[in-house]
């Protein structure tokens, strides 16, 4: 196995991929589509193009990216696309999630060793699924009944609210909250525009900030975020996720405790500057 590695805030180059994928015989390329670590942005479409040239399965870690950001699992040529519930789907944690194409499922069939995980064995899920296809009864475990009722409600909203208005509203929240971000005059942990994740941000933290106090000042106006996740830079910087159902008024709220934290903890600033720019891009 080779790992390609990037610069924090930044994504490996296409050319870089190339290049590797040149270079010897490849079954697997893998890639996260959007970090949750860092908020950078991957070119799924494009590496879903070097796949198909280097005929190659794709699979995409889409945790923190499906009915976020826009994916076309077919037109783009990933093979596997693999997610989690409590994100941008809006459910409750305990499902994982993935649609597989026929050639990965292809591949699977043909494959001659077994499968070294046994609860991640197709071979386990296959027959429930073609199963429930026919209407028909089979068992492996006992299903999370529960999600799975609140996933059908969650995809019966995506449906309605269409994905190419979710897709556009994302695109909206995460270039409302990063302008808000810039406007307080705080930086973030992705290079460019091009690399920024449109379902969170990862905003660094001004100089000389108490990060405990300022989470807790913010934890005290009714919001919460997640500190940073890289071990080299977790005091640097924090994570503010806007996926799922959020609208207008949550990243109203955010940004103000956001900005009501900052000036409480010593960071001078202009207040409702940030909030301006929600309201000027919704």
């Amino acid at each position: 196995m080779d790992i390609l590695e990037a610069e924090v805030g930044n994504i490996v180059p296409l050319e870089l991929i190339e290049q590797q994928l040149k270079s010897k015989s490849y079954k697997l390329l893998t890639f996260t589509h959007v970090d949750t670590s860092t908020a950078v942005l991957n070119d799924a479409k494009s590496i879903g193009a070097l796949g198909k040239k280097y005929n190659v399965l794709t699979i995409l870690d889409g945790v923190c990216s499906v009915a976020g950001e826009e994916i076309k699992q077919e037109d783009w040529g990933i093979d596997v696309v693999l997610t989690a519930s409590q994100k941008a789907i809006g459910v409750p944690p305990g499902l994982a999630l993935l649609v597989a194409s026929k050639n990965a499922m292809q591949t699977f069939e043909q494959r001659t060793s077994p499968v070294a995980n046994y609860y991640g064995d197709w071979t386990n899920w296959l027959p429930i699924m073609k199963a429930y296809e026919n209407r028909q009864a089979s068992y492996f475990g006992t299903p999370a009944v529960n999600l799975v009722i609140a996933l059908e409600k969650s995809l019966q909203l995506i449906l309605k609210e269409g994905l190419d208005s979710r897709f556009d509203r994302h695109r909206r929240a995460g270039k409302a909250m990063r302008a808000a971000i810039k406007a307080l005059g705080l930086d973030l942990l992705s290079k460019n525009e091009q690399v920024s994740a449109n379902t969170l941000s990862a905003p660094l933290y001004p100089n000389l900030m108490d990060t405990a106090s300022f989470l807790k000042a913010v934890n005290q106006e009714g919001v919460i975020l997640a500190g940073g996740l890289l071990p080299q830079l977790k005091n640097s910087y924090f994570r503010i996720g806007h996926m799922g159902s959020v609208n207008k008024n949550d990243l109203l709220a955010t940004v103000g405790a956001i900005e009501s934290a900052l000036k409480n903890n010593g960071y001078s600033h202009e207040l409702g500057l940030g909030t301006a720019q929600i309201l000027k891009h919704f």
